[in-house]
């Protein structure tokens, strides 16, 4: 019987079955160490005679403990593979205080699972170790019990026994620094195993794609990275183009500055984050992209209120569309605020409570941008319907109907990311691969709008707006009718009078011809025939029962049917006649005729019109 030193507490395993890890160590797990499975400093020596042993202070007089192979997934049982209670060290009732023999039979059955990968990165270094990590041992990125060992044909294989039900795990060199990749060199998702697959447990073969840390710099930046760099980069250009325009529109220019800003910023972190030195450095810059969220529908809507309506500037107004922004903010910043290190194992390690909160912040996000662009679009749409009670010519809004399809195509692709992403948790299917391509997709399209938007603010005509308006989703909309003074006329006499004012009307029209002005509007022919305005609006509406927009439009194709039955105007194109009568595009010019006719101006003259 082997004696204890003297101060010594010897424990010594007598009797143990075959270790079920390579390195064969056995480690003391004990209330001493705060119940650690694979503590350095509990490892137990071993003998020339290959006995292990392990020597406590012998002022110890109560412990507990058990034996480990190194985490608690191989640990001792009993003789069927049970769980056994912890053994108890009690100097008051041991028959030799200072010397400890314990034996079990068996280890704690847990379920066994035999990685093997079968391929690597050719540039993995010759002399690298490499190891298994993952929710089972606390994501230690170097844990020797866990390290895989070559074999002859080159391939590596590594054990795990865990009764976890999802297992996470990723393949690493040795540290965080040195982990898995994708074949673009870029992050990885953790790879999941479930108890429930039907898999072959006692030989999964994987293959390693890359190291981030050994990608080349252009696997970062590809094509894709350099078309969202070219339109963050454009945008910071625009900045500089914009504020030189002097037109009406410099209100809605100034909105449209923030939204570049604001645009061109967060592509160009977006494109940053990408980069592996930078994100590994600066772990919080991959949370930055995601104020695009709820910080660019409220800028958008606010520029498209200003430039077509003549809304309210007031700091409460705008301002509070940006509390969600706020919100958001407030969310992200106890991640922020954390040490890059600890961030960084959270990204990596996709941690519930960073991956919960993103989820969720992106499905309200998606629910807020909906909301505002139907907003957007009904303001677009309102606009187009009540410009013509007042103007006689089509605004040209095609540039902001192509920005909302953008949107609408960019919210469908974002949808079908989640509806994607849910049904292939459901399954067990790993989409990460098309959840990343959908939001690229995402991005790239999205990154084209501000600068089409910038375009069109450097070539756009200056915008007529109309009096400010309160609009609704779902409600109608109340227009806000700035007061002017105009001359008292009672509705009385008004009605009483509608047919000579409609003659007065009829008369100016053939006389003077105002029509012929492209920019004529229900204000500027009040003045010239000396009604007020609303007396006129009346008089048009329930006169002539049309609206301002397609009563002009009526004596333009009057005019212009008369000019083209003239010999002299033989020599002049259609769409030249058409813009000598008024119209200010062929677009106009074609819709009205056609809504006028029932037929396209070519149709009319080959049948010769009536």
């Amino acid at each position: 019987m082997a004696v204890s030193a003297i101060g010594q507490i010897r424990i010594e395993i007598a009797k143990h079955p075959k270790p079920l890890l390579q390195n064969e160590d056995f480690y003391l797990a004990s209330n001493l160490n705060n119940w650690n499975p694979g503590s350095p400093d509990y490892r137990f020596k071993r003998t020339a005679a290959g006995t292990y042993y392990f020597e406590l202070p012998d002022s110890l007089t109560y412990f507990e403990y058990k034996i480990t192979q190194g985490s608690w997934s191989i640990v001792e049982g009993n003789p069927d593979g049970g769980s056994r209670p912890n053994r108890i060290y009690n100097a008051d009732n041991e028959a030799n205080p200072k010397f400890i023999q314990v034996s079990f039979e068996n280890w704690e059955k847990v379920n066994i699972y035999r990685f093997t990968i079968k391929k690597i990165p050719d540039d993995t270094p010759f002399d690298a170790s490499i190891y298994l990590s993952g929710n089972f041992n606390n994501w230690n990125a170097r844990d020797e019990s866990y390290k895989l060992q070559k074999q002859v044909d080159g391939s590596y294989r590594v054990a795990l026994h865990t009764d976890l039900d999802v297992i996470e795990y990723k393949f690493t060199r040795g540290s965080w620094d040195a982990v898995e990749g994708r074949e673009s060199g870029k992050a990885r998702p953790n790879r999941i195993l479930k108890r429930i697959d039907n898999i072959d447990k006692e030989n999964i073969e994987v293959e390693i794609a890359s190291w981030e840390d050994l990608s080349g710099t252009f696997n970062y930046f590809s094509i894709y990275d350099l078309l969202v760099l070219f339109a963050a980069f454009q945008g910071f250009l625009l900045l500089f183009a914009i504020p030189t325009i002097q037109n009406y529109n410099q209100k809605a220019n100034r909105w449209l500055v923030v939204l570049l800003v604001f645009t061109s910023v967060l592509l160009l972190v977006r494109t940053l984050s990408g980069h592996r030195e930078i994100a590994m450095r600066y772990p919080t810059i991959s949370l930055y992209p995601d104020f695009i969220m709820f910080g660019y529908a409220p800028i958008f809507y606010i520029y498209i209120e200003k430039l077509l309506f003549q809304s309210d500037d007031s700091f409460r107004r705008w301002a509070l569309r940006f509390i969600p922004l706020l919100v958001q903010i407030c969310l992200y910043l106890p991640f922020i605020l954390l040490d890059n290190e600890v961030l960084k194992i959270k990204i990596l390690n996709q941690e519930p409570s960073l991956w919960y909160m993103l989820g969720s912040v992106s499905v309200l996000g998606w629910l807020y941008n909906m909301y505002y662009w139907f907003r957007s679009y009904r303001t677009v749409q309102t606009y187009q319907v009540q410009s013509q009670t007042s103007y006689s010519y089509e605004e040209n809004l095609q540039f902001l109907q192509t920005v909302l399809f953008m949107q609408a195509a960019c919210l469908f692709v974002w949808f079908l990311t989640f509806f994607v992403q849910t049904f292939g948790a459901l399954l067990g299917l790993e989409t990460y691969s098309i959840h990343e391509k959908s939001i690229d997709i995402v991005w790239l399209a999205f990154s084209t709008i501000p600068h089409l938007l910038g375009y069109f603010a450097i070539h756009q005509p200056e915008i007529f707006k109309l009096p400010q308006q309160n609009l609704t989703l779902f409600g109608s909309t109340e227009i806000v009718v700035e007061k002017a003074i105009t001359p008292r006329v009672s509705e009385e006499t008004h009605d009483d009078n509608l047919q000579v004012l409609k003659e007065k009307v009829e008369a100016y029209m053939q006389k003077h011809t105002p029509f012929t002005n492209p920019k004529l509007t229900l204000n500027d022919l009040a003045a010239k025939i000396k009604i007020p305005p609303h007396i006129l609006s009346k008089v048009i509406n329930e006169g002539f029962d049309k609206n301002f927009f397609d009563f002009v439009n009526t004596y333009r194709i009057e005019e212009f049917k008369k000019r083209m039955e003239d010999p002299k105007n033989k020599n002049f194109t259609l769409l030249g006649i058409a813009f000598d009568v008024g119209f200010n595009s062929k677009t106009a010019f074609n819709r009205s005729f056609k809504k006028i006719t029932n037929q396209t101006p070519s149709e009319y003259f080959q049948i010769g019109g009536e």
